[in-house]
């Protein structure tokens, strides 16, 4: 994998059409790519990704106050955005308060600039008894363009909570019986 250079404009140039989804709490919206919209550029994606997997969790603009002097996103901004998407997945499966208990991985594909816009789409992989595990991807788009690049991919773990802030049993999903 080669380091990009931040003094360069990565951007890639190709178009999609995005909607507009809104998210409970908070009033941020979420974007999710049209079904009618053509492939979004796997530049900065791995594993030939060319989509967001998962939901749409958050949406958010990358503001100077998260920028190092070169004009680069913190890399901790944007996995406290992604813990946060996380987060909310977790809590809304477990319909309960759950916290962060590890961060399996954490992969950063390509820089993210002042004034771009981040989406983080996460997706359930793995429910046990009283555990979750949530993949996440931020992407990013410029604030000129409409072209998606994935930037940071990572795997959080999270434990659901009771009102005591004890670990207690993930119920199975709506629909679902143990």
């Amino acid at each position: 994998m080669q380091i990009p250079n931040t003094l360069s404009d990565p951007r890639p140039t190709s178009t999609s059409r995005l909607d507009t989804v809104p998210t409970t709490g908070g009033g941020a919206g979420a974007i999710a790519a049209s079904p009618a919209s053509p492939p979004v550029a796997g530049e900065g994606a791995s594993e030939g990704a060319s989509r967001p997997r998962g939901e749409p969790a958050i949406r958010t603009i990358a503001m100077p106050a998260d920028a190092n002097p070169a004009g680069d996103i913190f890399g901790g901004w944007l996995m406290a955005q992604m813990d946060l998407a996380a987060g909310n997945v977790a809590a809304r499966r477990a319909r309960s308060r759950c916290t962060t208990v590890a961060v399996d991985r954490i992969t950063f594909l390509q820089p993210v600039h002042i004034g771009d816009e981040v989406s983080l789409h996460a997706d359930i992989v793995k429910v046990g008894r009283s555990s979750l595990t949530v993949q996440v991807e931020a992407w990013r788009r410029s604030r000129d363009g409409e072209e998606q690049v994935k930037v940071t991919d990572a795997r959080f773990v999270f434990v659901a909570l009771d009102q005591g802030g004890r670990p207690r049993v993930v119920p199975p999903a709506l629909g679902e019986s143990y």
